[in-house]
C-alpha cells in the first residue's frame, strides 16, 4: 500500500525521497494521534470557555440598567471593557503573553495541552458575547410575565432565558467549539499540537504539500461533524419547529 502511495506522488512529480518521508510520516499512528489532540483540545477548551464565558454573558444582560437584576454601572462598564479588549487581541499574540499564566499552571507553556489556557482565555469572551446575543433575543414579554408571577431572578435566567434560548445556545455553542478549533491549528505555530501542527510545522514548513492538505482535509472534516451536529440538535431542541411539523403532520 505504501509503495502505491509513493509511487503516486512520483508520477505527481514529487522526488522518491520526499515522497518517501511524506508516506512513511502518515502511514503510522501519526494521523490519529494527532486528530485526538486536536478533538481533546477543543473540548476541554471549550468546556473551561462557558465555565467562564457562559456566566459572564447571562451578567452582561441581567446586569444591565433595564436588567432583571441591575449591577453597578461602573461593574458592567469594566466587564464590556474587559470582554472587548480580550476579543480585540489576536490569538496568536495573547497565546504568546499568556504563556506565564500557563507556566504557572501546568508547570510547561509548551505542548498541546499548555495550548489550553490561552485557548480558554481567547475564547472565554467570545463565548460571553455568543451567549449575550442569544439571550437578548428572548422576548420581552415574557420575562415580564415571569417577573409578574414573582419568580426570582435565578428561576428567570434558569428556568425561563435559558430553556426558551435553547435553539440560539446551542448554535452559538457549535459556532465556538469551530472556533476554539481553528485557533487550535494557530497555535501549532508556537508550540501546540494536532493537526494545526501537523499542517504548520511539518507540512508548511518542511514544504511537504501532501501531509499539508491530508491536515486541512481532516480539519475540515472535523468542522462538518461539529457544525451537522450542532445544527441537528438546534433543530430539533427548536419548539418553533417541531410545532410547525406537529402541524404538518396533524393535516396530512
Amino acid at each position: 500500500m505504501s509503495e502505491k502511495l509513493i509511487e503516486l506522488l512520483m508520477s505527481w512529480g514529487i522526488p522518491e525521497r520526499t515522497a518517501t518521508s511524506q508516506i512513511e510520516y502518515l502511514v503510522g499512528s501519526t494521523i490519529p494521534f494527532a486528530i485526538w489532540e486536536t478533538v481533546y483540545t477543543t473540548v476541554l477548551a471549550t468546556i473551561f470557555a462557558y465555565v467562564i464565558g457562559l456566566p459572564l454573558g447571562i451578567i452582561l444582560v441581567t446586569g444591565e440598567r433595564e436588567g432583571i437584576r441591575p449591577l453597578s454601572p461602573v461593574l458592567m462598564k469594566v466587564l464590556n471593557t474587559v470582554v472587548n479588549l480580550l476579543r480585540s487581541v489576536p490569538f496568536l499574540i495573547l497565546m504568546v503573553c499568556v504563556k506565564p499564566i500557563s507556566r504557572l499552571i501546568l508547570g510547561t507553556s509548551i505542548g498541546t495541552v499548555a495550548s489550553i489556557v490561552p485557548l480558554t482565555l481567547a475564547a472565554a469572551p467570545f463565548v460571553a458575547r455568543v451567549v449575550e446575543s442569544s439571550l437578548r433575543e428572548m422576548d420581552r414579554g415574557v420575562i415580564e410575565a415571569a417577573q409578574s408571577m414573582g419568580c426570582s431572578p435565578w428561576e428567570i435566567v434558569t428556568k425561563v432565558m435559558l430553556p426558551e434560548c435553547r435553539p440560539s445556545l446551542i448554535t452559538g455553542l457549535t459556532t465556538a467549539s469551530i472556533t476554539i478549533l481553528s485557533y487550535g491549528a494557530m497555535a501549532g505555530t508556537i508550540g501546540g499540537g494536532g493537526l494545526g501542527a501537523m499542517a504548520l510545522l511539518r507540512g508548511y514548513g518542511r514544504q511537504e504539500t501532501v501531509v499539508l492538505y491530508v491536515a486541512v482535509i481532516f480539519l475540515v472534516i472535523l468542522v462538518q461533524i461539529i457544525q451537522s451536529i450542532g445544527t441537528a440538535v438546534a433543530v430539533r431542541t427548536d419548539r418553533r419547529i417541531q410545532h410547525t411539523q406537529t402541524k404538518r403532520r396533524k393535516g396530512k
